[in-house]
């Protein structure tokens, strides 16, 4: 979520936004304290639309003929699309090829290859909507501050009767929302808790078979409206029913400790000890010759661990984390032809979705972004925390500069930098 630094310079969360507990809501049924503390990473919740705060839907987001569009005259390419039919999924050469004159890029959707696939019983999955569909970029971004990490989401579109992909589990949380049609659920407790990213469901896709032949812990058919959480791991598979299906699944690719032990081994990098290299002629297929090295080096990173720096590790994190969860889209245009016209009576606020730390780095000042960190002479750090309060603001009241000159300087730069937009 957006970073409100205090003088020191370290980030903290700020409280999120009326649009980001808004965006949450309409996905699950209980208040966000409930969900955090007894569903989230944890356990299944079903949402019925009677008790969600939108019982129309979810159609705002993306309905059926904005599917058509996007399979039609949005010029889409893969990997935005895939297609899967029995379980597997469809090579993309069956449903890819050039545009025509001009376009000839051959990786490029074919409308009448999909409808051919679609009309024969194989579901589409529209992929990276958090990217390219305008309602799907504006929702994610403020569900993604409600949660704090990043998402994904793709859209499922199943004919009548069909099941796009056999039982399996994710690596990610989700959020189930059913837009349009009946789709039958069925869920399983999870044969490998909290799996990474490294450990998908085919590599016990035996157990994950056997277990999915016994009682679900959750059968239940999704009507329009209605939402499901799933948390990482728990098996699910997923039919239409008397009619085709339209789906979101929002992925939550949320932090791991692992993600905390993989950036501090990063880190331990740095201690000599750990780097040195083992002894001449090391057997090292025979545990009693290993032993001795294991032990000494477990003592060693034990010693580094309790100096771990957690500023060390936050940086590393950030640079992680960050950049998987873009901004609010700039109009590149619109933004240029407002830096030429900025005048101090013209009023800006911050990039909504924008990330960001703010810390003093001797006469400057630091702003430290998704992509890139911008310093700035020191005496601009009241006017820039002023700005970064996300508050709509006239250039020419910005404190802490001597004169306008000075303040259509600071703020011609940050437009520039995509940290600003016009308001």
């Amino acid at each position: 979520m957006t970073y409100l630094d205090p003088p020191g310079g370290h980030g903290r969360p700020a409280v999120p936004s009326a649009s980001a507990v808004a965006a949450l809501a309409r996905c699950v049924s209980v208040e966000p304290g409930k969900f955090a503390a007894a569903h989230w990473g944890q356990t299944p919740l079903l949402s019925r639309a009677a008790e969600l705060p939108n019982p129309a839907g979810f159609t705002d987001l993306l309905s059926p003929a904005d599917a058509d569009e996007l399979l039609s005259r949005r010029g889409l390419r893969t990997p935005f699309l895939r297609v899967a039919k029995d379980g597997q999924l469809l090579p993309v050469a069956r449903y890819t090829g050039g545009g025509g004159a001009g376009a000839e890029i051959g990786d490029q959707v074919l409308d009448e290859r999909v409808l051919e696939l679609y009309a024969g019983g194989a579901t589409l999955v529209l992929q990276g909507l958090h990217r390219n569909w305008p309602a799907l970029v504006d929702f994610t971004r403020d569900l993604n501050l409600a949660v704090g990490q990043p998402l994904q989401v793709n859209a499922y579109l199943t004919p009548p009767g069909s099941q796009g992909f056999a039982t399996h589990y994710d690596t990610h949380d989700v959020f189930v929302l059913q837009v349009d049609g009946r789709k039958h659920w069925r869920i399983h407790p999870p044969v490998l808790p909290d799996p990474l990213e490294r450990q998908p469901w085919g590599g016990r896709a035996d157990e994950v078979s056997a277990t999915a032949q016994g009682r679900p812990a959750l059968d239940v058919v999704l009507d329009p409206g209605d939402a499901l959480y799933l948390p990482r791991g728990w098996l699910h598979s997923a039919q239409a029913q008397e009619s085709s299906s339209l789906h979101l699944t929002v992925g939550v690719r949320a932090l791991t400790r692992y993600a905390l032990v993989e950036e501090l081994l990063a880190l331990a990098a740095e201690d000599r000890r750990l780097r040195a290299t083992l002894p001449f002629g090391t057997d090292l297929a025979d545990p009693d010759a290993v032993e001795p090295e294991l032990t000494e080096t477990i003592e060693v990173l034990r010693d580094w661990l309790l100096r771990a720096d957690p500023g060390a590790v936050a940086a590393r994190l950030r640079q992680r984390v960050w950049p998987a969860s873009r901004p609010a889209p700039i109009r590149p245009l619109a933004q240029a032809a407002a830096i030429a016209a900025l005048d101090p009576d013209s009023r800006v606020s911050l990039r909504a979705g924008l990330r960001w730390q703010l810390a003093p780095q001797g006469d400057r000042v630091a702003l430290r972004l998704f992509d890139r960190t911008i310093t700035l002479p020191a005496q601009c750090e009241p006017a820039v925390r002023a700005l970064l309060t996300g508050a709509v603001t006239r250039v020419g009241d910005l404190p802490g500069l001597d004169d306008d000159a000075d303040r259509l300087t600071l703020t011609r730069r940050l437009l520039r930098e995509a940290v600003l937009t016009p308001a």
